[in-house]
């Protein structure tokens, strides 16, 4: 692995040194209003919900093309919302076969809370030409998911809040709320903080790994990130998730007797 795939956080830092160098191309996924009133320099938009619309890999190309992104292209996704919606977007990038690819460490509002620069003027930006190289392997359907889950060498994560899970779930999952990935004003824990609180669930080695949430892939997504910051890169998102596996009418499992933990954020 190598270090561009164990790095999935973009530091601040170094997000500022590439946008002055024009050496990137920053996402912004926002809904268009907050865009426009003020977004980090020479990003461009895709709030989430254009492109969950129609996410089939061609659109998904269309779009890619439209923001100026080839298969060179250094891409850096922020939101406003703890990481959940950048990383839907950018392992949507992923899947169509894009490698460089990374979040932004932090959410908008801290970026302003710590005065950097702003603006809102829209780029103008000249189509490229990126190429499809889907990638099968980081994604799970339902079909795929009911015989995986079967195999000892798979663990299944779900991503929702905990009250959630203890309600109802796919069977064998192993609760990992998304509000225990972040650490302060970042969206993902440390590298070693991360892998205690994976290893604290039994969720380490060489498993193949699948996440899920509740319906479209945002919170699983900021899992499928985490799991990778922490080095686990079997790693798949169900991206239908929960919605679909009930509206399938395939079987889900309730926690009876649920403990004072059980009940905790952690």
């Amino acid at each position: 692995m190598t270090d561009s795939e164990k790095n999935v956080l973009s530091d601040i830092d170094s997000l500022r040194s590439e946008i002055r160098d024009k050496s990137v191309r920053v996402i912004d996924v926002r809904r268009e209003n907050d865009y426009k009133q003020d977004h980090i320099p020479d990003s461009v938009n895709l709030p989430l919900a254009n492109l969950l619309s129609d996410d089939s890999p061609e659109r998904v190309l269309k779009l890619v093309n439209s923001m100026g992104i080839d298969d060179e292209t250094r891409v850096v996704v922020y939101d406003d919302t703890f990481g959940a919606l950048a990383s839907r977007v950018a392992w949507t990038l992923e899947y169509l076969g894009h490698s460089d690819v990374k979040l932004l460490e932090t959410t908008y509002s801290n970026w302003k809370k710590l005065g950097l620069e702003t603006d809102s003027k829209t780029p103008e930006i000249q189509n490229k030409e990126h190429s499809m190289n889907l990638r099968p392997e980081i994604l799970a359907t339902s079909d795929y998911l009911e015989s995986a889950k079967q195999r000892d060498d798979v663990i299944l994560i779900d991503n929702r809040e905990r009250l959630n899970f203890l309600e109802q779930h796919i069977p064998g999952a192993i609760s990992l709320p998304y509000r225990t990935l972040a650490s302060n004003d970042k969206i993902l824990r440390s590298k070693d903080d991360m892998c205690r609180l994976l290893g604290n669930r039994g969720i380490s080695g060489d498993a193949e790994i699948i996440t899920y949430c509740g319906s479209v892939g945002t919170l699983s997504g900021l899992a499928y990130y985490a799991l990778k910051s922490a080095e686990l890169p079997n790693t798949k998102l169900y991206v239908r998730s929960f919605k679909e596996w009930k509206n399938l009418k395939k079987p889900t499992a309730k926690q009876e007797d649920a403990s004072y933990w059980d009940l905790s954020a952690e």
